[in-house]
């Protein structure tokens, strides 16, 4: 065993001196090693403690300026641009002979609209004149009537001037013997008769000044006949002119499709719509919370959906009488038990101070509102939240 370890020994050192010894590596000097930071454990825990409480006060202190300087405006995107709506009907009836609109169409103010056929007011005018004439001659009538009466008044009074002279002779000569009683009793008839025809003709006198109105010097046209004649006359030519519907305001015509010539139309049958442009408000509906110092008088912005590059001048003009609940038409019964508490919204309109005529405004818009209530929260109101949470 010891022979063969040696000869194994021998050889192995024999094999290690016959390889070939291997190639030279090259030496890769090692980075320097540098030394380790000592951590500064103080310093680390003092800007850590400089950040958890500086944090927290910057914050309280932007929510706090955010509270005292906010509140001056009230925003909204509940609002609608609105135009007034008219509709528009014949005020006389007729069949239609012209017109000049059609849906979606743009009109200035008196322009013709359409036109009922006019031939029949024609008519009733002329009628109309002619019975003015009429009344008229019948005043100039009525005036010789009396001029009559007068001159028979006067002529029944000399009548009984006269049977009066007879009648007294006779009784002078009845009273002397001359003439017999016949004579007599023949003059005082006469005389009655004469005095009853002078009664009569006082009487035509009276009636004749009736029918003046009382006044034998009347003007023509004020006497009451002359007057009703000239109301006629003046509704005729009425008539007349409303056979002619014009435009009542700028607008823009709607529901005019089916709108025809041939179709014939009564009075105050609605026809179709005008919404007019001139007069353009935006209704606003702010949450109850939110009109604390919202109040008439006071400017806003609006900008509308349509054009949100544009913004409109307005001012609030007034502020609903109620909530929508509460004038809707099934209001809400709050005296059952299942109420819950919900913010109310109250309508608010804002005129437009100022539109720009190249822009199609149309009824309906969505727009959202900004008004400046000229008024912030104040200090006051920071400090009085916070004791109402304390005494919470």
């Amino acid at each position: 065993m010891n022979a063969v370890s040696k000869i194994d020994e021998s050889e192995v050192t024999k094999l290690e001196i016959e390889q070939p010894a291997p190639p030279a590596q090259p030496v890769i000097a090692a980075p320097p090693i540098e030394p380790a930071p000592v951590p500064q454990k103080k310093k680390s825990r003092g800007l850590r403690f400089i950040l958890m409480v500086s944090v927290p006060l910057v914050l309280v202190a932007a929510g706090g300026y955010y509270w005292v300087t906010g509140g001056r405006y009230e925003e909204t995107e509940n609002a609608n641009l609105q135009q007034a709506t008219l509709s528009i009907a014949a005020n006389v009836p007729g069949r239609i002979v012209q017109v000049n609109v059609a849906d979606n169409m743009g009109v200035r103010k008196g322009d013709v609209l359409f036109a009922v056929d006019p031939e029949p007011y024609r008519i009733a005018l002329a009628q109309a004149d002619a019975a003015v004439a009429n009344a008229r001659l019948g005043v100039e009538q009525l005036r010789a009537a009396y001029n009559q009466a007068q001159a028979q008044a006067r002529s029944a009074s000399s009548e009984v001037d006269y049977a009066q002279s007879q009648y007294d002779r006779a009784a002078d000569l009845v009273k002397k013997g001359i003439n017999p009683q016949s004579t007599l009793d023949q003059t005082r008839n006469d005389l009655d008769k004469a005095k009853q025809q002078l009664s009569v003709a006082q009487q035509g006198i009276d009636s004749a000044k009736a029918a003046l109105d009382g006044n034998p010097d009347i003007a023509t046209d004020k006497h009451p006949t002359v007057l009703a004649a000239l109301a006629a006359r003046d509704k005729a030519a009425f008539d007349l002119t409303q056979a002619t519907v014009r435009a009542p305001d700028d607008g823009v015509v709607y529901k005019a499709a089916s709108f025809k010539v041939g179709q014939y139309v009564g009075v105050g049958t609605p026809l179709f719509a005008l919404v007019e442009t001139g007069d353009t408000w935006v209704d606003a509906n702010f949450k109850e919370t939110q009109l604390t110092r919202l109040k008439p008088g006071q400017k806003a912005d609006i900008v509308l959906d349509t054009y949100p590059d544009k913004t409109f001048k307005a001012t609030v003009q007034a502020i609903g009488a109620g909530t929508g609940a509460q004038f809707s038409l099934l209001p809400a019964q709050n005296a059952t038990g299942n109420w819950v508490k919900v913010t109310q919204r109250i309508p608010v309109r804002l005129q437009l101070d100022d539109s720009d005529a190249k822009l199609a405004l149309r009824a309906g818009m969505s727009a959202s509102v900004t008004v400046d209530t000229g008024a912030s929260r104040g200090f006051g109101s920071l400090f009085g939240h916070a004791f109402a949470g304390e005494a919470k």
